[in-house]
């Protein structure tokens, strides 16, 4: 086993290689203005680092989201054409729970909470860092403030809304790794993953206006 996972439903470029037993190379880049620019030479990095080719894959894991729609595209549409270009199966992967995996609590229930921007957050509460209870939702983090009351909080959401989550702590931003370690995890345990298919929760920001001005010749 040689996946590649990769992940751009947050902030975090990230990209990981895991042989079925560790991770062995990864890289990761917070900049969510420039998903599409870092993505391929993060690939690049992390095959150079293990010293492999691209060829020796033998599947890839992408993160799914939730995430805003530009972002999560680019990370999605990469793992579709390696997928396609090397003949090998496409795994999805709830973004949270990569981080619910890469948390640091033993025991749950706690929630994992990503910035969703318009004063909103991406959401899942878990049972552990492998059992998701309720999600992934998009809220107001006033909105869901009583439902996670005294609940520990990881993920960069958490942090930016101290008043509604006030147990929150790291891992803050999303790493490769950790989707790559829960992927192995799960399909050395027989478990089948989910297709590769975006979850956007709401409309994405561009819009067609409703009444523009027909500006062609008649």
């Amino acid at each position: 086993m040689l996946l590649l996972a990769l992940d751009t439903a947050t902030p975090a470029v990230t990209v990981a290689l895991h042989d079925g037993t560790d991770v062995i190379a990864s890289s990761s880049q917070v900049d969510a203005r420039r998903h599409g620019e870092l993505l391929l030479p993060a690939v690049d990095r992390v095959l150079a680092e293990a010293g492999l080719k691209l060829e020796a894959v033998t599947g890839i894991v992408v993160g799914t989201g939730p995430g805003p729609y530009t972002g999560l595209r680019v990370g999605l549409m990469t793992a579709d054409t390696f997928g396609l270009a090397l003949g090998v199966p496409v795994h999805g992967l709830c973004t949270l729970d990569g981080l619910a995996y890469a948390a640091d609590i033993e025991k749950g229930p706690f929630v994992v909470a990503t910035d969703a921007r318009r004063k909103e957050v991406y959401w899942a509460t878990y049972a552990d860092s492998r059992t998701r209870l309720t999600g992934p939702a998009v809220d107001r983090p006033a909105d869901i403030a009583e439902r996670v009351a005294g609940l520990p909080a990881v993920g960069a959401g958490a942090l930016l809304y101290p008043d509604t989550f006030p147990r929150a702590h790291e891992p803050e931003h999303m790493s490769a790794a950790s989707l790559a370690s829960l992927a192995a995890e799960k399909l050395a345990a027989g478990e089948e993953l989910t297709a590769p298919r975006p979850l956007y929760l709401r409309r994405p920001d561009a819009q067609v206006p409703k009444n523009y001005k027909v500006v062609t010749p008649k």
